[in-house]
């Protein structure tokens, strides 16, 4: 591969992480796919708004709790939430919402239906969620101090979510409340992340965005892993995210330096092993315990770190199950790697390494779809397969969008200081 051949693919690699969720957003965590119907009678066929009310909406009343008194004693600020806080319980302002009701799928406590506001409530056709836009702080922050430097991307990711009209996102996963819960107490910004032994959720397909961003600018794959680990660390402390990345930054890596796609695929497939709790039997234990955080921490690390022995035979996969069985039957469209990898190599080899027919697909399937979205077109763009003009246009500041990538691009390849 040339070195412009390895750009373009970089660039196609880096629109393609944004279409993917821009395309899914409006369909985010609708786990019942039945409700993608009533809502999009045709399905997810292009970009849309995210529509009021979200059916199975469990956002309301979901935690941030920061220690207000020491944030403002030391200066830090704490409020990421800005006109979004009344949708959570906070230490500094007033939840009004009653959540009389359980989710059918997962067994959450959420509003009646009138009042069941969407994840990305207010977000355009188009646009991306607060993951698309951190992955954008970083490629900012690497033009800016042309190449990685940690410090540089926490002081754009704080200023990012504290400053009020940056963020247009209403939902933030678990891993930012906790994060700035540690930062507003004192913890050094290095100590913030939170673990996934103390809340399964840290680990999720969020956290595999940006450490995959930087495995496609570094120069070799051992650098692509170790800044993917380094990134990962400032933000999350997940042995199930260290995990896919293992697997997913040299297969990136590799398809950016011109691999064959479908073999590399394949081969990365037979690394894995499908989890022994299918996506069908987890989410009964979920709505048999009112919700997974009513899960005893055991029991929760066990449903989701029990592997069967076989290596997975991807293409037996692709060949004999269709959508409908593999996606929320066999694998969870939740946001956990160990089910989502497989599902977005199943996705990829699927729809033939078409970029638009998996990114729709996915976005179709419904669950946590954004952020695997992302991680799927970013392997898709990777792997050569063009990630067509109209969608690139159709992104909300497409423009700047175009002209962040282009000033990264001509930093590649990127190393560490």
């Amino acid at each position: 591969m040339t070195a412009p051949a390895i750009r373009s693919r970089i660039e196609n690699a880096l629109w393609g992480l944004l279409v993917g969720d821009a395309l899914a957003m409006p369909v985010h965590w609708y786990y019942d796919k039945l409700n993608i119907r009533a809502d999009f009678p045709n399905g997810i066929q292009g970009y849309a708004a995210a529509r009021h009310p979200h059916p199975e909406a469990f956002m309301l009343g979901r935690p941030y709790r920061p220690d207000v008194a020491t944030a403002v004693r030391l200066g830090r600020r704490y409020d990421i939430l800005h006109e979004h806080a009344r949708f959570y319980t906070t230490t500094y302002s007033t939840f009004a919402f009653a959540r009389p009701e359980r989710d059918a799928a997962t067994g959450n406590a959420i509003a009646g239906a009138d009042e069941r506001f969407h994840y990305h409530h207010g977000l355009r056709a188009g646009e991306t969620t607060v993951a698309g836009h951190l992955a954008r702080v970083l490629l900012r922050s690497l033009a800016e101090r042309r190449g990685y430097h940690p410090d540089a991307f926490i002081d754009a990711f704080i200023a990012h979510l504290t400053t009020p009209g940056r963020n247009r996102d209403a939902y933030l996963e678990a891993w930012i409340r906790s994060w700035f819960e540690g930062y507003a107490s004192g913890l050094p910004v290095h100590a913030c992340a939170a673990s996934q032994r103390d809340d399964w959720s840290i680990a999720s397909h969020s956290g595999l965005i940006r450490p995959l961003v930087l495995a496609l600018l570094a120069p070799t794959p051992q650098q692509a892993l170790g800044l993917a680990l380094e990134h990962h660390a400032l933000t999350h402390r997940s042995p199930t995210n260290m995990a896919a990345l293992a697997l997913l930054v040299p297969l990136v890596h590799a398809l950016v330096h011109g691999a064959p796609p479908r073999e590399s695929i394949l081969a990365a497939g037979a690394a894995l092993r499908l989890p022994a709790v299918d996506g069908r039997s987890l989410f009964a234990r979920y709505r048999a315990a009112g919700g997974p955080y009513n899960i005893p921490k055991p029991e929760m690390w066990a449903l989701h770190n029990r592997f069967h022995d076989e290596p997975l035979d991807l293409a037996r996969l692709v060949a004999l199950q269709d959508e409908e069985e593999v996606a929320g039957k066999l694998l969870s469209t939740a946001c956990y790697p160990e089910h989502g990898v497989p599902l977005l190599l199943y996705l990829a080899l699927r729809h033939d390494l078409d970029a638009e027919r998996a990114l729709l697909a996915n976005a179709n399937a419904g669950g946590d779809n954004v952020h695997r979205g992302a991680v799927l077109g970013l392997l898709l763009g990777a792997a050569g397969s063009p990630v067509p003009e109209h969608l690139r246009r159709g992104l909300v500041e497409s423009s700047a969008i175009a002209m962040e990538i282009e000033r990264v691009l001509a930093l590649v390849p990127i190393e560490a200081p």
